[in-house]
């Protein structure tokens, strides 16, 4: 921790008090909390920062969509629109946000809106011609004028929020009690040879409650890469000299997995809308070699001058264990919801 963060100390206390406060409030019912008949499946994290929320929730859509109309609301970070937007074939990741939009490129069968306002954004869907039967609410863990039906928190491997602090001496956004709100607790980005016992050391640090359960994933990156009319495998690309390009918040392990002594890597901002200047960049670093970048980088740039040169590498949330118990716990909520 940088020193800066631990003189920052009083302040991040005063901010824990803040949203205990408000937790409170909300908890006590005098800060309203709107409910649902339909279920509602949060996905979000106690920190800030990349602990794979979308290949949860693209995973919650494959669990999901073959059986159930799906609808997914976001808040559409960094887009350029405002209000209730529901995606169509004019939009794209300016109007939707990179996230909001690569759900919707990549799984036609869904709705796929976006919201500041969540609670709205509910409303909105459930006054669509098509009503949709399961709402995924993509990063609302501390949405809490929307009760969701139920709430799934992500903690990254490295990153544990049992080892964190508030902001801004550390990167939680409320305190640690937060957790209890969750149904499941996911710890991701797990090596993929985690052991039992080291999922029990990690399941004894987070102090879970008797009602919770705890699964182990890590990030499963696809054997090859996708350009525009092009399927390349990863095995084939690696000797090759290339540009790795990524905008996401932790992008090393997406450089591990593809570089060799000779690349370059490019690293942008999370969620970076990419200007003339920066495509003019790397164009030049690139020399006319390829360009690799992440997914949600990809749907950003695909129409840029950058397309004949550029690939992306698609990546999806693996369970190490016990995936048929995720599944049934997330099918069995559905499935009574919709009873009631």
């Amino acid at each position: 921790m940088n020193i800066l963060r631990i003189l920052l100390f009083p302040f991040a206390v005063l901010y824990g008090f803040i949203t205990s406060i408000r937790n409170f409030l909300f908890d006590k019912g005098i800060l309203k909390s709107t409910s649902f008949d339909i279920p509602v499946i949060a996905v979000g994290n106690l920190s800030v920062g990349g602990t794979g929320k979308t290949p949860q929730i693209e995973y919650l859509i494959r669990l999901l969509s073959d059986k159930y109309k799906v609808a997914t609301l976001s808040r559409g970070y960094k887009r350029k629109s405002e209000g209730f937007v529901l995606a169509d074939g004019t939009s794209n990741a300016e109007i939707l946000g990179d996230e909001p939009f690569q759900f919707y490129q990549k799984f036609p069968n869904i709705q796929v809106a976006v919201d500041a306002n969540r609670t709205n954004g509910i409303i909105q869907l459930l006054s669509q011609k098509v009503k949709p039967e399961v709402i995924l609410l993509d990063d609302a863990y501390q949405h809490r004028k929307v009760k969701a039906g139920f709430y799934i928190l992500l903690t990254s491997y490295g990153d544990l929020y049992a080892d964190d602090f508030m902001l801004p001496t550390g990167n939680l956004r409320e305190s640690r009690s937060g957790a209890n709100r969750a149904g499941i607790i996911v710890v991701t980005k797990c090596p993929k040879d985690l052991s039992e016992q080291k999922q029990e050391e990690i399941r004894l640090k987070l102090n879970l409650n008797v009602s919770q359960q705890i699964y182990f994933t890590f990030i499963d990156y696809d054997d090859a890469i996708f350009g525009k009319e092009e399927k390349i495998a990863v095995d084939a690309i690696k000797s090759e000299s290339k540009l790795l390009l990524a905008g996401i918040a932790k992008p090393a392990p997406f450089f591990e997995y593809l570089k060799n002594e000779n690349d370059e890597c490019l690293t942008f901002p999370d969620h970076h809308h990419f200007s003339d200047a920066d495509l003019d960049e790397i164009q030049n670093k690139a020399k006319g070699e390829k360009i690799i970048t992440t997914e949600k980088d990809y749907v950003r740039l695909k129409d840029s001058k950058l397309v004949s040169q550029l690939y992306y590498l698609p990546i999806k949330s693996t369970f190490i264990n016990h995936d048929q118990n995720f599944d049934a716990t997330i099918l069995e909520y559905v499935t009574k919801t919709l009873a009631t």
